[in-house]
């Protein structure tokens, strides 16, 4: 398997394969459907995120990663530029490959194009009843930063640190 920048044209071959593992969406992080998985959808998805990676095996996707950078950075009570942060927008696996490492590697290539930008932190929202999500981003190295109301409830917001997710 490995790792390549995702295109506009992976359209055709992300959408089979997520409509292999009997889903219609690629879901983001908090299970929300993220990317509508036509041509249309991911070509638009890959237009407007800055970060998109694409797992793939001989068979064709088996996992992606999209984040994006945040508008604004944060400036510290001195006038300092703050903790450069980006948003992990979707990770998603083929059920057939979870466990395999497929999401580590994903989570590793952001990260490193992430630090290449000045991006020092990775955000990303959990559902509060969701402790599979929970445990994992917590293997990766994510604390909890805070809690907030998102259009599927509660959800957790958890940071890492993009060096130790290289």
């Amino acid at each position: 398997m490995h790792v390549r920048a995702a295109r506009p044209d992976d359209a055709e071959a992300l959408r089979t394969a997520v409509s292999r593992a009997r889903e219609a969406t690629v879901f983001d992080d908090i299970g929300a459907p993220l990317l509508d998985v036509s041509a249309a959808g991911v070509r638009e998805a890959a237009a407007e995120a800055e970060w998109s990676f694409l797992m793939e095996d001989e068979d064709g996707p088996v996992g992606v990663a999209i984040a994006h950078p945040d508008a604004e950075t944060s400036t510290d009570e001195h006038g300092d530029d703050g903790d450069h942060e980006a948003e992990l927008l979707a990770l998603w696996v083929h059920p057939n490959h979870a466990g395999e490492g497929v999401a580590g590697e994903l989570l590793a290539r952001v990260a490193s194009s992430v630090t290449d930008c000045g991006v020092e932190t990775l955000r990303a929202s959990v559902p509060a009843d969701s402790p599979g999500a929970t445990e994992f981003f917590s293997a990766h190295g994510f604390v909890h930063r805070g809690t907030r109301r998102g259009p599927a409830g509660d959800e957790s917001i958890v940071v890492a640190d993009v060096d130790a997710l290289q």
